[in-house]
């Protein structure tokens, strides 16, 4: 039995070594990693800082030109009202494409049932999209005639 209890401390040594190697392997890879993203994420600060003082620059100097020949409020004015358009056009632009006649707190599909949207509020989806059909049916092929309750009794779930 010597010998056994030998043997035992052997594996559990060796499992706790394999262990720490792993660990340590793992630890050095993530440390690798995340280097590599803080460098990444200092560029792109970097990057958008000198966009935002570029931008600056441009509509400084749209508003200069415009200061030739209008007073140096209205130009500053005309600068403003370009720049909010942008800013406007760029929002529009990230957004999702709607669909033509959904409107922005949902749409009701054939049974009058709400299915997503956004609230009035503006602040995301307040429940997930409803599907159409309830889960384990399957939707009916086109042409083919809808199963009473929607259940499919050729699936797993409802043979006898």
């Amino acid at each position: 039995m010597d010998r056994m209890d030998h043997l035992e401390h052997l594996d559990r040594h060796l499992v706790d070594e394999l262990a720490q190697v792993a660990r340590e392997t793992i630890r050095e890879e993530l440390r690798e990693q995340s280097r590599k993203q803080r460098r990444t994420a200092m560029l792109y600060a970097a990057s958008g800082a000198l966009a935002l003082y570029a931008g600056a620059a441009v509509a400084l100097a749209v508003g200069l030109a415009l200061g030739i020949g209008l007073p140096d409020w209205a130009a500053a004015l005309i600068t403003a009202v370009i720049l909010g358009v942008l800013a406007y056009v760029l929002r529009g632009a990230a957004r999702p494409h709607r669909h033509p006649g959904h409107h922005e707190a949902g749409f009701a599909d054939a049974h009058g049932r709400v299915a997503g949207g956004t609230p009035p509020g503006g602040l995301g989806m307040p429940y997930p999209p409803m599907p159409s059909t309830p889960p384990g049916a399957r939707a009916p092929e086109p042409g083919e005639a809808p199963r009473p309750g929607g259940i499919d009794p050729e699936s797993p779930h409802h043979r006898a």
